[in-house]
């Protein structure tokens, strides 16, 4: 697996060093990705060391046959306020279609990836620097977008989970804003009392980093990073 940097320690990264380019879930069991999908909306709070260094509003909704997630992320750094945005359309059983990621910092970087099966086309644009292109091939078109500072695609993510199969799974990733892909195994913890209240777990690994994502029927409502002492919550 080619290595790659999570997003969560992305969040402790930029908090520290401003680095640059740096689900729902049914009550029941369920098999297909189209049938867990719903619209949901909310913000999540960013947490590192106990401290909040930026904030997430997000969105998810019926586009046409598909979905499509919008996230905006704003993430404080000691270079100033870095802005974050991101449009994820996906297909109608959760596979890639388009995104779209801005980044707005010390310098201002766009992006759009374009999904053709198994093939995704980055297109990048950085302030002062020539625009580059790079093209990325999976093993399969299910792939998911784990980009920096949005939290909202662990829901996606979560979604794309067959909770009737549970066990470990294995998905391909894309992290847009660093040009990098990679694979997270995703394992079903079962229920958890979170603060009195019964959520779901699930635990999302790489070679390098642990994510444990926490979930209230069909809302992702916390994201936890042990080892980065990351917390994302739900307002």
């Amino acid at each position: 697996m080619t290595r790659w940097t999570a997003p969560i320690r992305a969040v402790a990264a930029a908090a520290i060093l401003a680095a640059l380019a740096s689900i729902a879930m049914m009550a029941g069991a369920r098999s297909s990705s189209s049938s867990a999908f719903s619209s949901d909306k909310g913000k999540f709070h960013i947490l590192v060391n106990g401290q909040e260094v930026g904030k997430e509003d997000f969105d998810l909704g019926p586009n046409g046959g598909g979905w499509v997630a919008h996230g905006a992320s704003e993430i404080q750094t000691p270079q100033g306020v870095q802005h974050v945005t991101g449009t994820l359309e996906l297909h109608a059983d959760g596979t890639p279609a388009r995104y779209e990621w801005t980044l707005q910092g010390a310098k201002k970087a766009t992006a759009v990836v374009t999904f053709q099966g198994s093939m995704a086309t980055i297109d990048l644009h950085v302030q002062g620097t020539q625009p580059y292109t790079q093209t990325f091939t999976f093993q399969s078109p299910r792939v998911a977008i784990l980009d920096n500072n949005l939290y909202d695609q662990y829901g996606i993510l979560a979604r794309l989970y067959d909770w009737q199969a549970k066990g470990t799974q294995t998905f391909s990733v894309l992290i847009p804003q660093e040009l990098t892909p990679g694979s997270v195994t995703v394992e079903s913890l079962g229920k958890q009392d979170v603060n009195g209240k019964k959520l779901d777990e699930l635990q999302v690994k790489t070679e390098d980093l642990e994510v444990d994502l926490f979930l209230d029927g069909n809302r992702l409502v916390r994201i936890v990073s042990p080892s980065t002492n990351a917390e994302i919550l739900r307002e």
